[in-house]
């Protein structure tokens, strides 16, 4: 099944990676799919929570950095840091449709 996933690294997920049209797949194919996004989706709340220490870690040095170009380097590592949550979030969001077939 990993060939209809490729990983993310900025993610830190894998995400779908469909070649061809998803009528194309068998009902097997697509209910062995759907059932291995189902998995990754899950991991995305665990995924997002590193996220956020990573932040809180960061937020802890800027409150105490006096050099200016460090707390420059720290917001923008915090900023790249809130930029990849909000994508987990919509990937987490945007596919429970989807995840929700595979009770079906």
């Amino acid at each position: 099944m990993i060939e209809h996933f490729s990983f993310d690294q900025r993610l830190g997920i894998s995400l779908p990676d469909l070649t061809v049209d998803w009528d194309e797949y068998c009902k097997e194919t697509q209910q062995e799919i759907l059932l291995n996004w189902e998995q990754i989706r899950g991991s995305i709340p665990d995924r997002i929570a590193e996220l956020e220490q990573e932040i809180n870690h960061k937020q802890d040095q800027l409150s105490n950095e006096n050099d200016f170009p460090r707390s420059c380097q720290l917001n923008t590592d915090i900023a790249d840091l809130a930029s990849i949550i909000n994508d987990l979030w919509l990937w987490y969001r945007a596919n429970q449709t989807v995840s929700s077939k595979v009770h079906l």
